[in-house]
């Protein structure tokens, strides 16, 4: 006799797999009725893995179309991949190999492309480092990843010296006119000298290690092995890129956001364009330029650009832009609601994190009905919220931990450690509540809550009202010991330029929105939070 659950869950399996299929031919990534094409792409995408395999299929499918464009202009897939076969060759007969680590340090441009793509032709690992690291979290992260090779923009030449043992070093990008060591091989060199022949495919793919934002200490390092290329719908079933189109990449590759949009993009055969160094009004005018339909960001790019003097914002035309994806860190209601009043109706507001990667997505539509959600998840994810017991919470409107399920979900740390599991689900350290509509809100995380004379307060909630403030342009709000009421709220506030602010205004406006409890005793004024590389707040530096 079967057993009915089983069946069931087969039966939904196979109906999710479907959806994932359609949502895909849909955006262009299943080209039917070419099955085979379809065949050559899913041969290309096994061997080589979910980058080096689009970039492949990408160039196969027409040679002249452009894949990428930094400051030093345009690459056609085809010369990526073939550049890419030539790199692969250097490092080969340099002693890399299959299961090496090969870690980058670099901002968005060529070179950093070209390793990503040469590393999973190799079948090696890449490490993809943050620009912001200092000496000892650099020093710390090489050792315990065990790197063997690292590529580097020569800015950060000063860094490496906190690494020790031999590491193989290689110059992706070099300033005009600046002095460097002559023993350290550049990439361009490497690539002009050597065949660029296609390479016998890895017996796997190498995947990548991306790295926790670190706020707590050294960062942890999370694989991205080889994936289905189903879980492409996870992204594709709330935002609707589409094949052929550009994108503008503003967030760091080395970051998930811009990592995962950036390898949809190739997969689409799209164009897409970056710059070494974030700029609000180079954005816009990349988007002009190259007609981008998308603009990847995290929420303070986005707030720079929407922050721009209105004259200048009016000087580009980005009409041709559907879709501004949003993910890295909170975004507000205010900043959201700024920016669908420029640009109409394009946020698409994702949530996850870089360990269960895509958890849900608020489309334009989820937004103007709920401004500050986060949406619902996506084909192939599964939202979960749990009490402190363990009870699953299912009324709306009720706060709990929030946990994941995705194909992309991480399967632990480099270091063998996890994040904790329920029914299958992983936590993603969230706290958060559902509405009466299914649509997830992220109330904070669950190691921010702040408990103020008994009474539990998530510094986000005070945090997006002082942001609603025009003379405000940022806010946190941290707990501080009191030795009366446990903690006391302390805000910390940036003001708009020309603004004439006093704590006492601000916490009269707090006092008149929300709960007494929830009242700043203190506020400190800042000429800048401090932020990490991908714009993620640092509380730990704030006292």
């Amino acid at each position: 006799m079967r057993n009915p659950t089983s069946v069931a869950a087969v039966t939904a399996k196979a109906a999710e797999t479907a959806r994932s299929v359609r949502v895909m031919w849909e955006a262009g990534l299943v080209p039917f009725p070419r099955l085979d094409e379809g065949v050559r792409s899913l041969v290309a995408v096994r061997k080589f893995g979910p980058f080096a395999g689009s970039t492949q299929i990408a160039a196969r499918r027409d040679s002249t179309a452009v894949g990428l464009v930094d400051e030093l202009g345009p690459l056609t897939f085809k010369q990526l991949d073939l550049r890419s076969n030539a790199l692969a060759r250097a490092w080969s007969e340099r002693g890399l190999a299959p299961g090496s680590v090969i870690a980058a340090l670099c901002r968005d441009h060529r070179g950093l492309v070209l390793a990503m793509l040469a590393a999973g032709k190799l079948g090696a690992r890449l490490l993809l480092m943050n620009t912001g690291f200092a000496k000892p979290q650099l020093a710390d992260v090489a050792a315990r990843e065990k790197v063997g090779a690292l590529v580097y923009d020569e800015e950060f030449t000063e860094l490496l010296d906190a690494v020790e043992g031999e590491v193989d070093r290689y110059l992706a990008w070099v300033e005009p006119g600046q002095r460097r060591d002559p023993a350290i091989p550049i990439l361009d060199e490497l690539i002009a000298s050597n065949d660029d022949r296609p390479i016998a495919a890895p017996r796997k793919p190498g995947g990548f290690v991306l790295l926790t934002s670190g706020t707590t200490g050294t960062p942890k390092g999370a694989p991205r092995p080889q994936t289905s290329p189903l879980h492409s719908a996870q992204f594709l079933d709330r935002v609707p890129l589409r094949a052929g189109e550009s994108t503008y990449m503003g967030a760091p590759l080395f970051h998930g956001t811009g990592l995962s949009q950036f390898i949809l993009s190739f997969a689409l055969g799209s164009k897409v364009v970056m710059r070494r160094r974030f700029d609000p009004e180079e954005t816009l005018r990349g988007v002009e330029e190259h007609k981008c339909t998308a603009l990847v960001l995290v929420p303070t790019m986005l707030q720079r650009i929407v922050d721009l003097d209105p004259a200048i914002l009016a000087k580009y035309d980005t009409s041709s832009l559907r879709i501004v994806f949003v993910a890295g860190s909170a975004l507000s209601p205010d900043l959201g609601n700024r920016t669908t009043d420029l640009f109409g109706d394009v946020v698409h507001n994702l949530y996850g994190s870089t360990e269960v990667a895509v958890a849900t997505v608020a489309t334009p539509e989820d937004w103007r009905k709920a401004p500050g959600t986060v949406g619902r998840p996506p084909v192939g994810c599964h939202v979960a919220l749990y009490d402190e017991k363990g009870t699953r919470i299912t009324e709306p409107n009720v706060t709990g931990r929030v946990f994941v399920g995705s194909g992309l979900s991480f399967g632990g740390y480099t270091d063998g450690r996890n994040k904790e599991m329920i029914d299958g689900l992983l936590s993603s350290g969230d706290v958060g509540h559902f509405d009466e509509d299914g649509l997830l809100f992220i109330d904070g995380r669950d190691d921010e809550m702040i408990v103020s004379g008994g009474e539990n307060v998530f510094p986000i909630e005070v945090e997006n009202l002082l942001v609603e403030r025009p003379d405000v342009l940022e806010a946190a709000v941290i707990g501080v010991p009191d030795k009366e009421f446990g903690q006391r709220l302390k805000a910390f506030v940036v003001a708009a330029d020309g603004a004439e602010l006093d704590a006492e205004t601000l916490r009269d406006f707090v006092r008149s929105n929300l709960a007494r409890y929830k009242v700043p005793r203190e506020v400190a004024f800042l000429d800048e939070l401090p932020r990490n590389a991908t714009g993620k707040l640092l509380r730990n530096k704030l006292d």
